[in-house]
């Protein structure tokens, strides 16, 4: 088994590196970017004492794949949130471009980053109005989240430097300055292998972690947040109420699916999180995103259609019957659980604006009441 299912790419024990166990097959990095061509950019930006936050950027198709739009569903747990571009992934099923996230005050700014990005790189596609897919969760208990640190160069800078291969968990781009259980949060990726005939298909799925109490957090169904109650400055703070911060979940897949059958793998993020512990705030943002990028080409782009070009064309999808979509659930439930836990073992304590400290997740503490439970079974 690769090395990267159990060390992050700066040489970090993920979650099964310090012996945590869970169902299913990961791909070769059990990431996101085992989607064959996804590509994925990060950009971290810790100025000071005040400054803890950053950019996640998501090429489904990989950056020259921007015109040829996926299939593709979105579902709102909790709607104490924002992402951009959802009416119209609610009207046509689809989307074209990347996915970006962020903190929930520079939104504006990363809209318009990837507008940019697109008007320098994809100028046809350009010529016409875009709908750019940018997702947020809070970071200002950490982040100087007024200041607006990020700037439009950020998001093209992490547009351009997003790439194949393993990626980065924890304290970096969009999630550096989140918290999860009142730990440390942020970044997560997991990915499950599906075999469907004699085919094989990928689901990989990505959390911007940034929920949650901690008397919530459970793994492998043990309440660990109520044994480790202490050590909690958070739950003293009066910035925001307890489990508040949002949760971006997004999955991908190679297996041919219609948009409403994205929209179901979407629904089934919520599950992989509740296996964490979470029973959703109000004040939690809890949005999730699936989609597919097979059917390639198979979209006509609304720009083709104009004055009549493309008329008479008919576009057609391959996709699942309904009947064998059960696998792929299983796999985002199992992803997404793996994910979680990655962001908070992939982490460490941080100290940041007004002096505000998030622990870290006691990882090897956490293993050691495991193994005691299990030498006990």
């Amino acid at each position: 088994m690769d090395n990267f299912h159990y060390i992050s790419p700066d040489g970090r024990a993920r979650a099964r590196g310090v012996g945590f166990h869970f169902d299913g097959t990961p791909g070769t990095y059990n990431s996101i970017t085992d989607v064959e061509g996804l590509e994925f950019g990060l950009k971290t930006i810790v100025r000071g004492t005040s400054i803890r936050t950053g950019v996640t950027a998501i090429h489904p198709r990989g950056r020259n794949g921007l015109a040829d739009p996926v299939a593709a569903g979105f579902h709102s747990q909790n709607g104490n949130g924002e992402m951009t571009g959802v009416s119209w992934i609610r009207e046509s099923g689809t989307f074209s471009g990347p996915i970006v996230l962020t903190n929930t005050h520079s939104v504006g700014i990363a809209h318009a980053g990837v507008i940019s990005w697109t008007v320098k790189h994809h100028p046809d596609v350009a010529k016409v109005w875009l709908l750019p897919v940018v997702g947020e969760t809070w970071d200002g208990y950490l982040n100087d989240i007024n200041s607006h640190p990020i700037e439009e160069s950020d998001i093209i800078e992490c547009l351009e430097a997003a790439d194949t291969g393993p990626v980065l968990e924890g304290s970096v781009g969009g999630g550096t300055g989140m918290n999860c259980y009142e730990f440390k949060g942020g970044n997560g990726t997991s990915s499950r292998l599906v075999n469907y005939g004699s085919r094989q298909f990928t689901v990989g799925a990505f959390v911007q972690a940034n929920f949650g109490t901690r008397e919530e957090l459970t793994i492998a169904g043990v309440p660990f947040g109520k044994i480790f109650a202490t050590d909690n400055p958070m739950r003293a703070s009066v910035v925001m109420p307890p489990g508040a911060g949002s949760c971006i979940g997004l999955v991908a897949t190679d297996a041919p699916l219609l948009p409403d059958q994205c929209r179901a793998l979407a629904r089934r993020v919520s599950l992989g999180l509740a296996r964490t512990g979470t029973t959703g705030s109000h004040f939690s943002g809890d949005l999730f995103l699936a989609f597919s990028t097979a059917n390639v080409g198979a979209f006509t782009p609304g720009g083709v259609t104009f004055f009549g070009a493309a008329n008479a064309k008919i576009d057609q999808l391959d996709f699942l019957p309904w009947g064998n979509l059960d696998p792929l659930y299983e796999a985002v439930v199992q992803a997404v659980e793996e994910a979680v836990v990655n962001a908070l073992v992939v982490n460490q304590e941080m100290i940041g604006h007004l002096g505000h400290r998030s622990p870290g997740f006691p990882a090897s503490r956490v293993r050691e009441h495991l193994e005691t439970m299990g030498s006990a079974q």
